[in-house]
C-alpha cells in the first residue's frame, strides 16, 4: 500500500501538474467528484471534465473521453468504481497524462503494475483533499 501513496508521487502531482481530467465528473454538486473539482480549481488547478454525456461543469468543457480531450492532461483523477477504474489509468498512459490519481477506496493492484510499469506515477485509494490537509496538520 505505501507505493500507492508515494510521498513524492503526491507531491508531484499536487505540485507540479497543472491540468487535472476528471473522470466521472458530471455537474451534480452532490457529488464528491463536484467537490473535489471545485476545489481543484480553488488551488489553481484546470479540470477538464470526462463524462459520457460530456456536459460543461464548473465552467469547464466536458469531454466524452480522455481520448477526445484536445490539450495535454497532467493527472487523470479517476472517480470510478474499483472494477472499471483500470481501463481509464490505460487510457491515461496512451493520451500520454503524467500521472493517474484513484480517488479514495478505488483501488486495483493490476491498473497500478500497468501504469507505474510505463513509468507514469500513480496514487490510489486517497484523496487530493486528504492530501492537502495533511500539509497543514
Amino acid at each position: 500500500m505505501a507505493d500507492w501513496q508515494d510521498p513524492d508521487d503526491v507531491s508531484f502531482m499536487l505540485d507540479e501538474c497543472k491540468t487535472w481530467a476528471v473522470v466521472g465528473l458530471s455537474g451534480d454538486p452532490t457529488r464528491t467528484a463536484y467537490e473535489i473539482a471545485s476545489l481543484l480549481q480553488d488551488k489553481g488547478k484546470r479540470i477538464v471534465p470526462i463524462h459520457p454525456s460530456a456536459p460543461t461543469v464548473l465552467g469547464e468543457q466536458g469531454y466524452a473521453t480522455l481520448a477526445d480531450v484536445p490539450f495535454p492532461i497532467d493527472v487523470v483523477d479517476v472517480f470510478r468504481r474499483s472494477e472499471s477504474a483500470g481501463e481509464f489509468a490505460d487510457q491515461a498512459v496512451a493520451v500520454g497524462a503524467k500521472a493517474v490519481w484513484f480517488q479514495l477506496g478505488v483501488i486495483d493492484d493490476a491498473a497500478y503494475e500497468r501504469t507505474t510499469a510505463a513509468g507514469v506515477p500513480m496514487v490510489m485509494n486517497t484523496c487530493p483533499a486528504i492530501e492537502w490537509r495533511k500539509r497543514r496538520a
